[in-house]
């Protein structure tokens, strides 16, 4: 198992993730107190930031980090946290990486308001400083986002999901961003379109990966950020119980889609059916799927320039797929 930590990977950016951090906290500067004190609580409390760390290394492994790279980290960061912002609205959810949420501490109208600001101030940064093709990049991931809660929630309703209704569905929701992250990176300091398209492609299996490592967590034993089975009381149909129930006989199927569709909250029922997906080989099948997605991301990344950026990016790839939480 790899010992690599965030801290190693970020070593190559280091001084311009710092850099980043001002730049990121003067773009959500608000003259309304209210506003500015709600950006001040979201800036303290950043996650992993893996996407940030994507843009800058797969700029930095073309060419130099510039205002351009800065501007697209920014306008990531303000269109995902925006859209984490909606999200915990729409689920009703009062944390967030273990703190409160914006909709926990000042309702949901304030948090819609200001998941929308949020968003207003990544359209402003790319239209003032004239960034056309990272607006372009990142609007389409916001779009395929969108689209992928909604099929997410459309099928939620039916519990029909098949495997690539799943696929697709992590496609927009979680890579689709990753996506982005990795070619507004590499945008901001080349146009070779074949290194781009390579770079992009690279970020979606990343992205596919990383949520698949999320989903086997909800069934895992590990200690982790979430508690075991949330994907099920919120009737989320994740690749490990797609494939235990696809492998059930019809009443034991039918049983357990009664439970998710009906007795979701029941702690005992979730339980029941955790164990059933552990025991029925789906956690092993999602496992492989997530490793089939991590050796395209690192067979795309082996074309690429060698140098100490990519060899950063061969290390995220393992650490995302690694990560206990």
């Amino acid at each position: 198992m790899s010992k690599i930590s965030l801290n190693d990977i970020k070593k190559p950016i280091e001084s311009e993730l710092k850099e980043f951090e001002s730049h990121f906290r003067k773009s959500v500067e608000s003259t309304v107190p209210l506003l500015d004190k709600i950006m001040h609580y979201i800036v303290q409390r950043k996650g992993k930031q893996v996407r940030p760390i994507l843009i800058f290394l797969c700029a930095k492994m073309f060419g130099d980090i510039n205002k351009a790279t800065h501007d697209a980290a920014s306008l990531v960061e303000l269109l995902h946290t925006a859209s984490l912002v909606h999200d915990d609205v729409i689920d009703d959810s009062n944390e967030r990486r273990g703190f409160f949420s914006i909709n926990a501490l000042w309702k949901n109208k304030i948090a819609v308001i200001v998941g929308d600001y949020l968003l207003s101030k990544g359209l402003l940064l790319a239209v003032e400083n004239e960034r056309y093709a990272l607006l372009q990049i990142v609007s389409k991931a916001v779009k395929d986002l969108s689209e992928g809660e909604l099929l997410q929630m459309e099928k939620a309703r039916k519990l029909d999901i098949k495997e690539d209704i799943y696929y697709e569905i992590i496609r927009q929701k979680t890579a689709s961003l990753i996506k982005a992250a990795c070619k507004a990176g590499a945008t901001s300091v080349t146009q070779n379109k074949d290194q781009l398209n390579k770079v992009a492609d690279f970020g979606e299996n990343i992205g596919m990966a990383f949520q698949l490592k999320d989903d086997l967590f909800d069934f895992g034993d590990d200690v982790i950020g979430k508690p075991k089975g949330i994907d099920i009381k919120e009737k989320k149909m994740t690749l490990p119980l797609i494939y235990a129930l696809n492998k059930a006989d019809n009443k034991t199927k039918k049983k357990f889609l009664n439970y998710i569709k009906r007795d979701s909250e029941n702690p005992r029922k979730v339980k029941e059916i955790i164990e059933y997906v552990r025991g029925s080989g789906g956690m092993e099948y999602a496992h492989d799927k997530m490793m089939e997605y991590r050796k395209k991301a690192e067979d795309i990344l082996s074309t690429l320039p060698e140098n100490e950026p990519r060899a950063a990016l061969f290390d995220l790839v393992a650490f995302v797929t690694e990560r206990k939480k």
